[in-house]
């Protein structure tokens, strides 16, 4: 393991060296200083640990010495050590940014052993809480480096300090979700939990019990009292996913909870507060929701304080290759596989294609593409946009079952529904995000087709 570097300044030259000795022993490397000067310049030239001080120096004393060091490191961890300390001085010392303070006596040098390798400890916890950090918002970072993708990488960074709401809206599949989630560890609240919750997924009758939880005997079911998703995003940040499918009555309860931060569970009388940052996302227009009767216009004005609105994969193609990129060493890595990357002719068909599904669709048919190739160049063809179901989605297809000329538009959308659904081998909440509708929506279109012919009916019944 490599030694920790420490440099050692007073201006006595028998106490300079008797505490070097002290951490050399200890099994640290040491650089003395007899100056605050002259220990500003060795700091500038080399790299330290942490830095050990006397406070009554000249020309420079400790605690001027520890505000020229944090203009070069404002993370090192600086001690200072003196003879006659007062409360008033310690206090100022460590509003300034030192670590800690110690009286100098017959005890010094062993209460600086064990200060300073605490401390080495904090340092080595809090860089790896950075590290880890950073590789979060690595992880939830948006890949690609078009021009509008920078203008909201930024935009993002700048939200993220705040605890204002942001709504981000975009259609499906272009990243709404990736999106809040950097916001998130970005944010001062990023060791607090991330929640999400789909309002789309949930039926009318438990949504309210799901936000804000519920008493024991409160409805039929509710054996035992259960917090809800404000009370567990306590401290963090609350996703409300796809929020233009929430019911009326539930808008309702919502912009109260934002109005007052604090909640009422479902047959409870006391109210409960709650420290909350609100992300929400929708692949629809809320301004025409609010229009149809749909959504609470005060409701979204208080979603609406900042708004991120993601571009279709179609308007940012120049993140593409970037895109499968990522996804081919993703899936190599998932897999074992060794693909090498796109042989000729695949990215001008990659660009070429309007991608409705955006980078969820994209995803998928690297996915694929990978998964067929293995190691090598992927081929065009194993992207398998002339399959059925690509076909389908194109108003065509290459053995005459797509939609043509001739049905009605009723039909039309029952067989693309159907055909969705047989692409996503029968997962509704795929196919309602790669048709751009909500889960809800394609559940009540299903219930409509229980007069379906047999084998359709199957299909159905099977999803």
């Amino acid at each position: 393991m490599e030694k920790k570097n420490i440099l050692v300044v007073d201006d006595q030259e028998p106490i300079r060296e008797a505490i070097a000795e002290t951490m050399r022993r200890a099994g640290y490397e040491v650089k003395t200083a007899s100056s605050g000067p002259e220990a500003v310049e060795i700091f500038k030239q080399e790299q330290f640990d942490a830095v050990i001080s006397d406070f009554s120096m000249k020309p420079m004393n400790g605690v001027e010495l520890l505000e020229k060091i944090k203009q070069i490191d404002i993370d090192v961890p600086f001690l200072i050590v003196t003879a006659f300390g007062s409360i008033e001085t310690a206090v100022d010392a460590m509003k300034k940014g030192a670590y800690d303070f110690l009286q100098k006596g017959d005890t010094l040098l062993k209460e600086l052993e064990i200060t300073v390798e605490r401390t080495l400890q904090y340092r080595s916890l809090v860089s790896e809480n950075k590290k880890l950090k950073k590789a979060l918002v690595k992880k939830w970072d948006y890949v690609g480096h078009s021009a509008t993708l920078e203008k909201i990488r930024a935009f993002t960074k700048s939200v993220a300090e705040s605890r204002s709401t942001v709504l981000i809206t975009g259609e499906s599949g272009t990243g709404k979700e990736l999106i809040a989630r950097s916001i998130h560890f970005q944010s001062p609240r990023s060791q607090g939990p991330f929640v999400k919750i789909n309002c789309a997924a949930l039926p009318e009758g438990l949504i309210e019990s799901e936000l804000f939880g519920h008493e024991k005997g409160a409805f039929t079911g509710a054996i035992k009292t259960k917090a809800g998703k404000f009370e567990a995003a306590n401290g963090g940040t609350l996703l409300l996913d796809e929020i233009s499918e929430m019911p009326i009555a539930a808008q309702a309860k919502l912009l109260r909870a934002l109005q007052e931060k604090e909640i009422q569970k479902v047959g409870g009388d006391e109210p409960v507060e709650v420290d909350v940052r609100i992300l929400a996302t929708s692949n629809r227009n809320l301004e025409e929701e609010i229009a149809n009767g749909r959504f609470r216009e005060d409701l979204y004005y208080r979603l609406n304080v900042f708004h991120v609105n993601l571009p279709p994969l179609r308007e940012r193609k120049d993140d593409i290759v970037r895109l499968v990129e990522h996804f081919i060493k993703k899936f190599n890595d998932e897999n074992g596989f060794s693909v090498d990357g796109l042989s000729d002719g695949c990215e001008k068909l990659l660009l070429s294609h309007s991608w409705n599904g955006n980078i969820r669709e994209l995803e998928n048919a690297v996915e694929r593409a990978v998964v067929l190739t293995r190691s090598g160049f992927i081929n065009p063809e194993a992207f398998g946009f002339s399959d059925k179901f690509m076909g389908a989605a194109r108003g065509k297809s290459q053995d005459g079952g797509g939609i043509e000329a001739g049905i009605t538009i009723a039909d039309a959308e029952k067989q693309l529904i159907l055909k969705t659904l047989n692409f996503c081998a029968q997962n509704r909440t795929k196919a309602a995000e790669m048709l751009g509708i909500s889960i809800r929506t394609l559940r009540n279109k299903l219930n409509e087709y229980a007069g379906l012919v047999p084998e359709e009916a199957e299909a159905v019944e099977e999803a």
